[in-house]
């Protein structure tokens, strides 16, 4: 059974990861309207990912007898003030994310809460990718984004990207 905390966190987590789809959907947005597509489609995946981590977490609640608590989602408020704002704004929230989930697995590791645990463990190597592919990009933009011909085939490595849902069973 998990802890009144643990259940807290896991709830709070649920609505984060629904912030997270809207944020990197407004992320594509901005590209949409750059004309960039390619980062446009990056973006949308992401929200796909995100939405789908938002269901891993209330089904893992539901799975385990918890009440499910759906808050409101807030509006995005990064700074879309230019293609790397972006970027980094995105960076910045998977490195946040990254945090919540620790706190998740701190406090679940202080319940001796082990079955929370391995259930998160799958989280904690996706956050750690998360911010690798976050790197990574602003990485590439800082070596081509200024040419036009490196931005274009930048642009048209990420169109490419497809989405592939988690495998994770419950």
């Amino acid at each position: 059974m998990l802890s009144e905390k643990v259940s807290a966190l896991l709830n709070d987590q649920v609505n984060k990861e629904f912030y997270s789809a809207y944020l990197y959907l407004d992320f594509s947005n901005y590209f949409e309207e750059r004309g960039l597509d390619g980062f446009a489609n990056w973006y949308k995946i992401q929200a796909q990912e995100e939405r789908d981590h938002a269901l891993l977490f209330y089904q893992y609640l539901h799975n385990n007898n918890a009440k499910v608590v759906l808050g409101a989602i807030a509006q995005p408020d990064k700074d879309l003030g230019s293609d790397m704002a972006v970027l980094k704004a995105g960076l910045e929230h998977e490195v946040y994310v990254t945090g919540l989930i620790n706190a998740i697995y701190a406090a679940a590791h202080e319940d001796k809460d082990f079955r929370t645990m391995q259930f998160l463990d799958w989280f904690v190597k996706e956050q750690g990718e998360e911010e690798v592919n976050a790197n990574d990009l602003i990485s590439k933009m800082e070596l081509f984004g200024s040419d036009p011909k490196g931005l274009y085939m930048l642009n048209s490595e990420l169109k490419g990207r497809v989405y592939n849902a988690p495998s994770l069973t419950l």
